[in-house]
């Protein structure tokens, strides 16, 4: 789920001057051509600052406090591993994962906040890392990590598909004025409407949001399934919302493009996840491990968001290293260049603490390489 898990093609410190590619028209660009510009170079300099961030991700419960539709959790054999609840296991997985290189945790499961003592031990261990929770029970401010708070539409859906009541006023009460809570919204096929709402109160409370598009679960034959005309409904929303909520959104052009395009991640930019990527060589092919409550890992069906729909994929946490680990794809010319930097920008922002967003470089659609924008 973060950056630069692929290892970039540049060498930031060696490479950079000899660095040539082509773009669709022929024209050459060294890679010194398209950081000529100052306030670009300083936007490249910010990021590459964290080319060092190696991400595994960690069960840590397989009990919530809800049920919703759609759960990725509540697929496949993940589920019914056996909890390991030990803290001291979990303080060694952590030392081993450091030896390692993992530099970044991620804590999923079903509900993390469900295991306070877990995300503690992993927090002494990991300066760097997110929790992705339904927030409706506050993890203590000792955990010092991001906190990914999900947000599937107004009460009345959140009721509808998450049965709970009065969701968004008790994750706001959780997680205002918190410098480490991001909220959520993913986008569903009938929900698209409701963001608007959902964007104007997370604005007047002062947080922050960004946006998911619901992929579908292997199997899954529900209601929450985006189509051609859905996807297009919510690529026009998102560039609204950035346009009226520049201070509370954090999104870009170029991320609502890779996450409504017609085709999905995988085939836009080539998944780098074990479960999609045989090569043990490089990447996450060789680092990323998605452990079960059990401490248990299974490199064939390892992903960010096991049990998705691969041909579906367009969740935001798979392209944090999907898209940000294809640079070479994306210095062909300055446009494609400058949407990737705010991909990355974006992406550090929603995952890394201390980290701001600046404002967008561009501020139109442009393709992913090799694609035209459908």
């Amino acid at each position: 789920m973060i950056l630069f898990s692929g290892y970039p093609i540049v060498n930031p410190k060696k490479e950079i001057s000899k660095f040539t590619v082509n773009d669709l028209s022929g024209n050459q660009y060294k890679f010194s051509d398209l950081i000529s510009d100052p306030h670009i170079r300083a936007r490249w300099e910010k990021v590459r600052k964290y080319f060092f961030l190696r991400e595994s991700t960690y069960d840590m419960t397989n009990r919530c406090n809800i049920k919703c539709d759609g759960c990725y959790y509540y697929e496949g054999d993940k589920q019914f591993a056996i909890e390991n609840k030990d803290v001291d296991a979990w303080r060694n997985l952590m030392k081993a994962e450091k030896a390692r290189g993992i530099t970044y945790v991620v804590l999923a499961g079903a509900e993390p906040s469900l295991v306070p003592e877990l995300n503690a031990v992993c927090f002494e261990e990991f300066s760097l890392g997110c929790i992705a929770t339904n927030g409706l029970k506050k993890i203590d401010l000792s955990v010092g990590f991001k906190i990914h708070i999900s947000v599937w539409g107004n009460d009345e859906t959140s009721l509808r598909i998450r049965n709970a009541k009065h969701m968004l006023l008790k994750q706001i009460e959780n997680y205002q004025d918190d410098p480490r809570a991001v909220f959520v919204y993913t986008f569903v096929k009938n929900n698209t409407v409701e963001v608007n709402e959902i964007t104007q109160i997370l604005a007047d409370n002062n947080c922050k949001i960004t946006f998911n598009v619901f992929s579908a679960p292997v199997g899954y034959t529900g209601d929450l399934k985006h189509t051609i005309k859905s996807l297009l409904r919510t690529r026009e929303i998102m560039l609204d919302l950035i346009e009226r909520y520049p201070q509370n959104v954090l999104f870009s052009p170029y991320n609502v493009m890779a996450h409504t395009h017609t085709y999905g991640l995988h085939e836009l930019f080539s998944c780098s996840y074990p479960r999609q990527n045989p090569s043990t060589a490089i990447g996450l092919g060789r680092s990323f491990r998605q452990y079960r409550t059990d401490l248990s890992w299974d490199r064939s069906v390892a992903c960010c968001v096991p049990d998705t729909d691969c041909v579906d994929c367009r969740h935001y946490a798979s392209g944090s290293a999907v898209v940000t680990a294809r640079l070479h794809r994306h210095a062909n010319n300055p446009e494609t260049f400058q949407s990737w930097l705010d991909y990355v920008d974006t992406y550090l922002a929603v995952w890394v603490m201390g980290y701001e967003k600046e404002p967008n470089l561009m501020n139109k659609l442009i393709a992913p390489p090799g694609h035209e924008i459908i």
